[in-house]
């Protein structure tokens, strides 16, 4: 090829252009829509919701119902509001979202890096437990959890969510890992640094992007877990989706609309959080991950 030769611009007209927005806003429109509806319905007084109308926007605003469903919405036998699920939750994903992602960059690492007898052996098992259908381990999982002490409690959700995030952790970091030059970790084998400084200064340092896209994987499905929490919690450990559930189920007498949608809101606030301040470095770290192992 010519050195003088250009790249062509692939250009669209106008007429192409026009009908790709129009398409683009009709999705947008569409997926934004039961957000709309949530949100203009959990800032109206319930008699507005009761006239009709959901799609309009409110006569009176009000924030009564996100108080209500934080802090005084019935919930079970109790009018506890969605305060304490919500703080379980946190505590639930903080932890196993932090132990899984640690765990599987040292996976990772001993995976492409320390090769020994039967790491594919091992590394295919681990895949094989994501494959596994939640429904599958529930019986043999909660007789685990009581023999060590640990159903009902939130402790038990962070180890249930734990071991079913290492799997994917480890196929994240083990793919981004696989193009780390091996040439530098020998080298500084040959300069007499260890297993575990090799991992905490060199590893670690670069590990940024993929770091990300496990902790969002995570967080988003540990978060959303309903399965789990209903199955393996008691009362005072439910979490936020389960307790969510329970302030619909419990309504008595007058279904309020408008506290169950100021409730979905909360339930769902966490997870666009995460996604709006690191979900542009996703795709990069996917992309980065992205070369067969």
């Amino acid at each position: 090829m010519s050195s003088n030769a250009t790249a062509t611009v692939v250009r669209t007209g106008a007429g192409s252009r026009f009908v790709i927005y129009t398409l683009l806003a009709i999705f947008c429109l569409y997926y934004l829509l039961p957000l709309y509806v949530m949100v203009v319905n959990s800032l109206k007084p319930l008699s507005e919701i009761q006239a009709g109308g959901m799609m309009s926007l409110p006569d009176q605003w009000t924030v009564a119902p996100w108080k209500s469903a934080w802090s005084t919405a019935q919930i079970g036998v109790e009018a506890t509001g969605l305060k304490p699920f919500f703080w379980n939750s946190i505590v639930m994903v903080v932890p196993a979202v932090a132990i899984s992602t640690v765990l599987g960059a040292l996976n990772g690492y001993v995976l492409t890096k320390w090769r020994f007898r039967g790491d594919t052996i091992i590394f295919g098992l681990l895949l094989f437990g994501c494959f596994i259908p939640f429904q599958m381990v529930l019986i043999p999982m909660a007789r685990m959890l009581g023999l060590v002490g640990l159903a009902g409690t939130v402790p038990g959700l962070v180890f249930v969510h734990l071991v079913y995030g290492i799997g994917f952790s480890t196929l994240y970091f083990r793919n981004y890992y696989q193009q780390f030059p091996t040439e530098l970790v020998r080298a500084a084998m040959i300069d007499g640094a260890g297993f575990f400084t090799i991992f905490r200064r060199i590893m670690l340092p670069s590990s940024g992007p993929i770091a990300v896209v496990c902790v969002i994987w995570q967080f988003t499905n540990i978060w959303n877990d309903f399965l789990f929490g209903a199955s393996f919690s008691d009362f005072d450990s439910q979490p936020m989706t389960v307790a969510l559930n329970n302030l619909v189920q419990s309504s008595t007498g007058v279904k309020e609309y408008n506290v169950h949608f100021a409730g979905a809101i909360m339930a769902a606030l966490p997870t666009l959080l995460v996604y709006v301040v690191a979900g542009r470095y996703f795709v990069r770290g996917l992309m980065a991950g992205s070369v067969k192992g």
